[in-house]
């Protein structure tokens, strides 16, 4: 039975600096983003892999013309209006700002900083499914993909048992080794793997106030480790959308959505 990867990345405005009470101009915060958006989409065009990009509509608003660039071979989604600040409407108000920009239907949704969220109020929104937290942080959620009242809920990656967690601050800090074993663990149990990072993180963070585990590795380091790991994962599994793996399960005889 196959196995699959799904890729996906936060496009943000870099507010991180602004939690430890460093003060950060906007500009500065689309740029830095911008700078390792940009690393990401060359990474990913030259090992012709397709992700998911889950973005504020705030960014998309800044740069339209590179958001609908993104949407002509991947999968756009839905991070809110603001990553800082999130008020309700802001679940419509985003995938209606998202549409017109990449020309897509936007059917998938996270919510920043793993907040908790009304899931029927993003069924009501018309999203299809949302990936907004981790397992590992809300121990009595479900580790794996599920339906809860006909929103398909995604949780991030965790291992299997222990539910050591998949994503971006994992993988800068623990020694490549384990990065393998972890995700070949989980891929064996589950068969898929929801990887999230930051576009941010593949630029250089490390002149700003935040904690070690955070900044120690970044930019361009990070980008080779990331090239790295997809080159391996190449050979475990296939990249896909997750729109386009929700529906490729759906119509396949798979007791993964049990």
């Amino acid at each position: 039975m196959r196995k699959y990867i799904l890729l996906n990345f936060d496009v943000e405005e870099f507010d991180a600096p602004l939690k430890y009470g460093e003060k950060i101009k906007p500009s500065v915060q689309f740029d830095i983003s911008l700078m390792g958006l940009r690393n990401i989409l060359s990474l990913l065009e030259h090992l012709k892999i397709r992700a998911t990009f889950f973005v504020t509509a705030n960014f998309a608003l800044h740069h339209p013309e590179l958001i609908e660039a993104i949407a002509r071979t991947h999968e756009i989604a839905s991070h809110g209006f603001y990553h800082s600040k999130f008020s309700p409407e802001d679940l419509w108000k985003s995938k209606q700002v998202l549409e017109e920009i990449s020309g897509q239907t936007v059917s998938g949704f996270r919510m920043g900083e793993q907040q908790i969220i009304n899931e029927q109020a993003i069924l009501a929104s018309g999203y299809q499914y949302h990936s907004s937290f981790n397992s590992n942080y809300y121990q009595g959620k479900r580790r794996t993909v599920h339906y809860c009242d006909h929103l398909l809920n995604l949780p991030i990656s965790v291992t299997p048992f222990v539910r050591f967690p998949l994503f971006g601050l994992s993988f800068k800090n623990l020694p490549f080794p384990l990065i393998q074993f972890a995700s070949q663990i989980t891929l064996d149990s589950d068969r898929y793997l929801n990887l999230n990072f930051h576009p941010w993180e593949f630029t250089d963070i490390s002149k700003f106030k935040l904690p070690n585990s955070v900044k120690r590795l970044s930019g361009i380091h990070l980008l080779n480790r990331l090239e790295k790991y997809l080159i391996w994962l190449k050979k475990q599994a296939e990249f896909s959308t997750i729109s386009d793996w929700i529906n490729r399960i759906k119509h396949q005889k798979y007791d993964i959505l049990g």
